[in-house]
């Protein structure tokens, strides 16, 4: 009688304890993040590096570290082709799958996530892009666009330009013309170039492409008349392969036209041939492949076989781009272990991750970086971080760094950002938040 009590009791532990164990045993053991994509249409040029740097940085942490601390990352490519209304459609349906972050990779399908972040509990990393207002963390607890914004990349290259001029008091009468792919992301500089024309006292000329940019002439016939002493561009995919031909063709000094950091890609300069000698770019990274995190990749990615593009095409701008921005997700990730533990982790506290990063110089030796970028700090008031910008030169057949770090303009900035950051917030019903009470 006593046996058969007993098996009785062991049955019935078993049967309680049988649905632990199953959870204990299923418990995830990898954490989802949908990638954005264009490999198609017009923004392809710009669109297949990226997504290649992405899938070779997470391909790298999964073969060669087993994911993050012991976490393998997963991933789905969904293509959105540069389109807001397709953009938004793969977000949707990625999200049954529990992505703690997305990267949006366009400033239009930003802003359609930005009202879902915080609901979806889903980060949104819009890196170097996006609704520049959103990088003021009291407003915007789940938005993240650090090392820089494009209105810091506006005013860094109003700096640079003044360094070759020989001062920013020099910038007085200079002729500077802004071509902007006119959609919600080529807008995004204009207002801090019209702050810095008022100030400095420069002639600012905007010039709008309108999509894809194929077609440009009546754009470039205006350069022509105007003759500026600078020409900055904020442009994407197509748009900048033709007006660096159109530039070329007209006879502009290609070492006095900057693209921003979304223009100054090979696939943008390489169709011109010779034309386009002595093209500058703006950008936060190295472009090149010197540094360990790509013979890294080589090793336990392309030599596997697993590589997500071609092996020659590694240290293209845009495919590093591709790379800082999986290395950055991937750390924000490891910061909040070292608060969570080594598992699958929530949304709400992959976003305290991401707030908490601070990505030295000893952390980007460690990754293989060291001289591929600038450390990061991101704070609760501050989700930009206030990283500053490279110029590199194409010379024909590679790009290379022809400047130092260049710090943004913060007296400038910044006031504008939490100015905006109160109007872009309230029009969507938020509160601030006090980051003392948050420490």
């Amino acid at each position: 009688m006593r046996s058969r009590t007993a098996l009785i009791g062991m049955l019935s532990a078993a049967l309680v304890a049988g649905p632990l164990l199953a959870a204990a045993v299923a418990q995830p053991k990898e954490m989802f993040i949908p990638l954005l994509v264009y490999r198609t249409g017009a923004y392809a040029p710009s669109g297949i590096p990226i997504a290649n740097g992405f899938v070779d940085y997470f391909s790298l942490l999964n073969e060669r570290d087993g994911g993050i601390n012991g976490i393998r990352v997963a991933w789905e490519e969904c293509e959105t082709q540069y389109d807001t209304k397709q953009g938004v459609e793969c977000y949707e349906r990625l999200k049954s799958k529990n992505p703690v972050l997305v990267n949006p990779y366009s400033t239009g399908i930003t802003y359609q996530l930005i009202p879902k972040a915080s609901v979806d509990k889903v980060v949104v990393f819009s890196m170097g892009y996006g609704n520049t207002a959103a990088a003021d963390g009291r407003w915007f607890p789940w938005v993240f666009s650090f090392p820089t914004t494009y209105w810091s990349q506006a005013s860094a290259v109003i700096r640079y330009i003044g360094q070759q001029e020989g001062g920013l008091d020099k910038l007085k009468a200079k002729k500077i013309v802004h071509v902007f792919h006119n959609s919600p992301y080529g807008k995004e500089a204009n207002t801090t170039l019209e702050t810095l024309a008022r100030q400095l006292g420069f002639d600012l000329t905007l010039l709008a492409v309108d999509h894809p940019g194929q077609e440009q002439k009546s754009t470039w016939l205006q350069i022509r008349r105007i003759n500026p002493d600078w020409i900055f561009m904020s442009g994407w995919g197509v748009m900048n392969q033709v007006a660096v031909k159109e530039a070329a063709a007209i006879g502009v000094k290609m070492d006095h036209f900057i693209g921003n950091w979304w223009s100054a890609n090979d696939s943008d300069v390489v169709p011109a041939g010779d034309g386009a000698k002595g093209y500058k770019g703006a950008t936060f990274h190295a472009p090149g492949t010197a540094f360990k995190v790509h013979q890294d990749i080589v090793k336990f990615v392309y030599d596997k076989g697993k590589g997500g593009g071609k092996k020659e095409e590694m240290g293209a701008p845009l495919y590093n781009r591709g790379v800082v921005n999986a290395m950055l997700s991937a750390e924000a990730i490891r910061t909040a272990m070292v608060k969570y533990g080594n598992k699958a982790l929530t949304g709400e506290q992959v976003r305290w991750g991401f707030e908490n990063l601070n990505l030295t110089e000893p952390r980007l030796d460690q990754l293989g970086m060291k001289g591929f970028m600038h450390p990061i700090k991101v704070t609760c008031e501050d989700h930009e971080g206030n990283g500053p910008i490279l110029v590199q030169q194409w010379d024909g057949t590679k790009w290379t760094l022809v400047s130092d770090w260049i710090a943004p303009m913060r007296e400038v900035v910044r006031p504008k950002i939490e100015a905006a950051a109160i109007e872009e917030g309230k029009k969507l019903g938020y509160t601030e938040r006090d980051c003392a009470k948050e420490k």
